[in-house]
């Protein structure tokens, strides 16, 4: 199944992050990026949050999920929590703060 546009727009119009927050369209789902981070994913209209120890405390329970066959389990983020503005951009602030850095790409090298 492949996520809807709607379901991504919605899900950052109802974050406030740290950084400048994109979605980047990946084999018909999307990665959530808050300045050079991917925090989270929407994989089949569901949004899965990258795991760290802040996200883990914060959410107490959580039930953690490949969000894609073959991917690292991610936190799976209910969706009646998903219009609960300042819960949501306190988990994707808590997030983006423990992730490492993006690593950046070596530039292709010419034949």
């Amino acid at each position: 199944m492949v996520s809807k546009l709607s379901t991504v727009e919605f899900i950052i119009g109802n974050i406030s992050a740290p950084g400048e927050l994109s979605a980047k369209r990946m084999f018909g789902e999307y990665g959530i990026y808050c300045a050079d981070k991917m925090v989270a994913l929407v994989c089949d209209d569901q949004l899965f949050i990258k795991p760290t120890p802040g996200g883990k405390a914060f959410l107490n329970e959580c039930v953690e999920v490949a969000p894609y066959p073959g991917a690292k389990p991610c936190f799976v983020i209910p969706e009646e929590k998903w219009s609960d503005s300042a819960w949501l951009s306190q988990l994707i602030a808590l997030t983006y703060a423990q992730l490492p850095a993006a690593k950046k790409k070596a530039p292709k090298k010419s034949t």
